[in-house]
């Protein structure tokens, strides 16, 4: 059994030389929110989510970006809405968001 059942990485990378990054689309506003969501449907901590900052995840060209552990699923996403599905659906209920998944083949 792992010390969490999910893990949650956000790309939080800032680039300075203009090239196209997470940051840029709202990933802190995003982390931020997907903490306090956790937090609040109980599912913080052991044996439950934790939800760490990254630094940049190699898939900028569908920033922003979070990919969720054990299981590899990357998802992409817009607002706090497409948040609270993910912790709904994939945290708490253990169903991905394929709306919200990541094509492969995107990159940076």
């Amino acid at each position: 059994m792992s010390y969490y059942r999910h893990h949650v990485f956000i790309c939080l990378n800032q680039r300075s030389n203009g090239e196209a990054c997470c940051a840029q689309q709202g990933a802190q506003a995003a982390f931020d929110h997907c903490k306090a969501k956790v937090k609040a449907e109980g599912l913080a901590g052991p044996g439950g989510v934790r939800v760490n900052k990254a630094g940049c995840l190699d898939r900028c060209a569908g920033g922003p970006v979070a990919v969720v552990y054990p299981e590899a699923v990357w998802y992409t996403f817009v607002d706090n809405a497409d948040i609270d599905e993910i912790v709904e659906s994939h945290l708490k209920n253990g169903r991905v968001v394929e709306r919200l998944v990541l094509p492969a083949d995107v990159g940076r």
